[in-house]
């Protein structure tokens, strides 16, 4: 996500100057204070916004103005929207197409990070707005977050100093983690084993799954997009000191499929997969699959997440039978008691739902006002948990969903529904609560699996979010489409023992051969220009 720059031209891409004057003071610096707004604004002006519906949406609601959240959001701030939805799963065509049409809206909800030469480009080509000074003069409640926690300050510009958006912010460090390995703990008890903590203890665990328990798939992965595509973060590759992507050792950048470590992780996978350990079809499971062999007792491990995995494996396996229970296990290490090396943490600034205002906006001031309501005290509230008394109780100072969310008369999931109401579980421009996910993760086996996740040491190995030039994103993105090619077939052929061990060393030469240390380069540059901002 750090560095995932499309690396082909992009659809109507044109020189156009972005130049919006001279640089003006950085969000939260010593620039006069910004006018308080009062919400509802008066005004007879209507803005345009062009964006996606949360995925929770889909076969639920088709359109923005269907959906009560966005209702409530123009009644609230006074304004009046007109909304444009692309396609369920087309969000970048029909982005591109947009760009190519040149009829762009005020505002629009797209990941930066994903054009071309990344947010700066966007701005360089005429595209999106630079903020700073439209931040000073109309954000007031943005630009406070931002003087209060300068560290996020320092992600959500370029840099060059360039604000480009209104950002998703998770609020919390509890809020950073939320995947991990899980476990059938019910049958860890039936067995008699305690949760594995280290490689062998898996070992030992997948082998009486497989013999005892007659699993077919004793432990298996989502293999799309990328085969093994949730191993990225360090689960069980991360017992052998390295990632599957980029990361900091001692101040060096380093790639993890071209150190030993990665070496010693294909040797483990190709024992468990030619032991019948490691799902035989590991290589084209989806995620409908993986659901399936969790539910029917096929597959007794796997890597989720609290909300999406155990919340709904948990309440199908319970059906079943009321002693299924799935669970959270510490990232594997090598000796029992050392702490995991990596782990999933996601960043304060999470990239998706960042809000940009077109040079197209005549209304652009408007456009930041309302923006800014989602960082106001009242504006992270119903961004949160919605309209009181709709779709939230307060009780003794604490926002408590209704059933209306988590007990949803129609049969929604509560994911569904608090899609409909709020955005707190997906994301936007506002600062995310982490009362939300105390309630959305309303499972003991939710909350002890986040718990147990936390406990790594990520947060000394895990590379910024740093941004390449746009010259560099090119080359990058062209160095690591081939790079990334290479690790797949590598890992695919040796695990599945399509290739002999010994193969691993020409796969790296080929990775070397194809520039992967010029990648490296261009990520230590991005690295030092992030650590100057």
């Amino acid at each position: 996500m750090a560095f995932a720059m499309a690396g082909g031209a992009l659809a109507g891409c044109s020189d156009k100057s972005g130049d919006q004057g001279a640089a003006s003071p950085a969000a939260g610096s010593s620039a006069a204070p910004a006018a308080a707004v009062t919400y509802p604004i008066q005004t007879d002006k209507t803005l345009t916004y062009w964006g996606a519906l949360p995925n929770n949406l889909v076969g639920v609601k088709s359109k923005h103005e269907e959906v009560p959240f966005y209702q409530e959001w123009q009644k609230r701030t006074g304004i009046k929207v007109n909304f444009t939805t692309p396609p369920a799963n087309q969000t970048n065509e029909a982005f591109n197409v947009m760009l190519a049409s040149g009829e762009l809206p005020d505002m629009l909800e797209y990941n930066f990070f994903n054009f071309p030469g990344g947010p700066e480009k966007a701005i360089k080509d005429g595209y999106i707005m630079k903020l700073n000074d439209l931040i000073d003069k109309y954000a007031p409640n943005y630009k406070k977050f931002l003087k209060e926690h300068p560290e996020i300050d320092k992600m959500v510009k370029t840099d060059e100093g360039s604000y480009y958006s209104f950002p998703f912010i998770r609020g919390d460090d509890s809020l950073l983690i939320f995947q991990g390995p899980v476990i059938r703990k019910d049958w860890l008890d039936e067995l008699g084993l305690p949760v594995p903590e280290t490689i062998d203890d898996w070992t030992t665990t997948l082998k009486a799954f497989k013999e005892k328990k007659g699993a077919k798939a004793p432990i298996s992965f989502v293999g799309k997009p990328r085969v093994f595509n949730e191993l990225g973060n360090g689960a069980f590759v991360g017992a052998f000191g390295v990632t599957r992507d980029f990361y900091l050792e001692n101040g060096a950048v380093k790639f993890g499929p071209a150190e030993k470590g990665y070496k010693e992780f294909l040797t483990l996978f190709r024992q468990w997969y030619a032991d019948g350990l490691l799902d035989k079809d590991v290589a084209t499971v989806d995620s409908k699959v993986l659901d399936a062999n969790i539910t029917s007792g096929a597959t007794g491990a796997t890597w989720g997440n609290a909300g999406g995995g155990i919340g709904k494996w948990q309440p199908l396996l319970k059906e079943k039978d009321a002693k299924a229970s799935v669970v959270g296990t510490p990232y594997p290490v090598l000796k029992k008691g050392e702490t995991p090396k990596f782990g999933q943490r996601d960043y304060a600034f999470s990239t998706g739902g960042m809000v940009a205002i077109s040079t197209k906006s005549k209304n652009a001031e408007l456009a930041v006002k309302m923006l800014d309501y989602g960082y106001s005290q009242e504006g992270q509230l119903f961004h949160n948990f919605g309209t009181e008394g709709t779709s939230y109780k307060m009780e003794n100072g604490y926002p408590k969903y209704t059933d209306l969310i988590m007990k949803n008369p129609d049969k929604l999931a509560p994911a569904q529904a608090m899609s409909l109401y709020i955005r707190g579980n997906t994301m936007g421009p506002f600062v995310q609560d982490k009362r939300y996910s105390e309630q959305y993760l309303n499972m003991p086996e939710q909350q002890q699996a986040v718990s147990i996740w936390q406990k790594t040491d990520m947060a000394k190995y895990q590379m910024p979010l740093v941004t390449p030039t746009p010259e560099e994103s090119a080359e990058f993105a062209k160095i690591m489409t081939d790079v990334n090619t290479l690790v797949d077939e590598m890992t695919l052929k040796i695990i599945l023992g399509a290739e002999p061990l010994e193969a691993y060393e020409k796969y790296v030469e080929k990775m070397n051969s194809i520039k992967l240390s010029r990648a490296i380069e261009i990520k230590k540059a991005a690295l030092e220009r992030y650590n100057k901002r």
